[in-house]
């Protein structure tokens, strides 16, 4: 319907613009009234002779003026008027031609009619909060680089997230940074640093990034984040098998199911797409992807069910997943994980629709956030 909107209104605004390069009047009217005006005064003219109010030489000078005026008058209608009308009508011709094709071009990339329009109160609403954090964050800044002792690791931390969140990449690297540099410094800090650094060279991972992801896995091989970059960086370098492996290194070595899981799965369903490797699925390293997981005691008891059994065991478990989420509609991990569970069970509509919810809560992350790119992802496999 938007489509047909916008196509109504271009017509429109063409046909109207065509219509002022049909044959105009106005010209034609105007030289026609400039000639009747001379003609008026050759006739007052002789009129004012015959009355005596002249002399014939000032009759005959009047006269010349007027001829003069009326061929000055006929020259600019033949010539000038007619140049002004070409290059009008090349101009509005141009106009009607370029102004649809880049409006079109622009709105294809850069529009989306799918996105709800907000009210002016809403934006006023979310400028506000936001100049509020922004402001609450400048001041969180300011105390803690007048601490004497150069400030607490947990404020410079939520300085670092609060900037992530803004998108404010570069100075949310540098409040990391202060943590990095201190003895206490654990992988997450560095996992964190590297995220922020990527993200600010917009998903380049530069030197000083690799020097991070470096840092992180060796605090703590078993750091989720730390593969993931890790991986994102073989890639970048051109070892895209190596990427791929190092992922499935790491989700082999996984006791349950976790929800980074997805992420580092549809990282390396996508790294290995353009290398020519078979898709894997969360039900390979966690097939009870769910939330709240089973106890051991339902684990052993369901290897000895039925076929039918066990599938009713896994579907009661999603469906509880699912109830859960009406009440929690933010959870974002859970709706990557109940995509998941519904993929693996086959409720292919059922999993785009837990997709579609994912990538809606996701949009308000960075583009470096795994998550995101794992919501776009999975339901992008399943639309092909």
């Amino acid at each position: 319907m938007i489509w047909i909107i916008f196509a109504a209104l271009s017509a429109a605004a063409v046909g109207f613009m065509l219509m002022s390069l049909r044959p105009q009047k106005a010209a034609l009217g105007r030289s026609e009234l400039s000639r009747a005006i001379f003609e008026d005064q050759l006739a007052e003219i002789d009129r004012d002779e015959k009355r005596g109010v002249i002399s014939g030489d000032e009759a005959t000078a009047a006269r010349a003026e007027v001829s003069r005026n009326i061929l000055k008058a006929s020259r600019m209608g033949s010539s000038g008027t007619r140049q002004m009308d070409t290059t009008s009508r090349m101009g509005i011709l141009l106009a009607t031609l370029l102004v649809p094709a880049i409006t079109f071009g622009y709105y294809t990339k850069f529009g989306n009619p799918d996105i709800l329009s907000l009210s002016v109160a809403d934006r006023a609403a979310e400028r506000q909060e936001r100049d509020e954090v922004v402001a609450l964050a400048s001041r969180l800044e300011t105390e803690l680089q007048a601490h004497p002792e150069g400030g607490p690791s947990e404020g410079w931390m939520l300085l670092g997230q609060t900037r992530m969140r803004l998108g404010d990449y570069a100075r949310a690297a540098d409040a990391y940074s202060v943590v990095a540099d201190r003895d206490e410094a654990d992988s997450a800090v560095f996992s964190m640093l590297a995220e922020a650094l990527i993200a600010q060279e917009q998903g380049v991972v530069t030197p000083r990034a690799d020097a991070a992801i470096a840092r992180a896995r060796e605090l703590n091989p078993m750091n989720p984040a730390g593969t993931f970059y890790a991986a994102l960086s073989l890639e970048q370098s051109g070892q895209g098998g190596a990427a791929h492996d190092l992922l499935i290194e790491r989700l082999d070595l996984a006791d349950g199911y976790y929800p980074w899981m997805d992420t580092l799965i549809a990282q390396a369903n996508r790294i290995g797409a353009s290398i020519g490797r078979d898709p894997i699925s969360v039900a390979q390293f966690a097939p009870m992807a769910t939330q709240p997981g089973p106890t051991q005691d339902q684990v052993a008891a369901a290897q000895d069910m039925s076929e039918e059994d066990r599938a009713a065991f896994i579907t009661s478990m999603v469906d509880r997943l699912a109830t859960r989420l009406e009440d929690e509609p933010d959870d974002l991990d859970g709706w990557l994980r109940l995509a998941n569970a519904y993929t693996v069970l086959g409720r292919q509509a059922e999993a785009v629709t837990a997709y579609e919810t994912a990538v809606s809560l996701a949009d308000a992350l960075p583009d470096t956030d795994p998550r995101k790119a794992a919501a776009e992802q999975g339901l992008a496999s399943l639309r092909d």
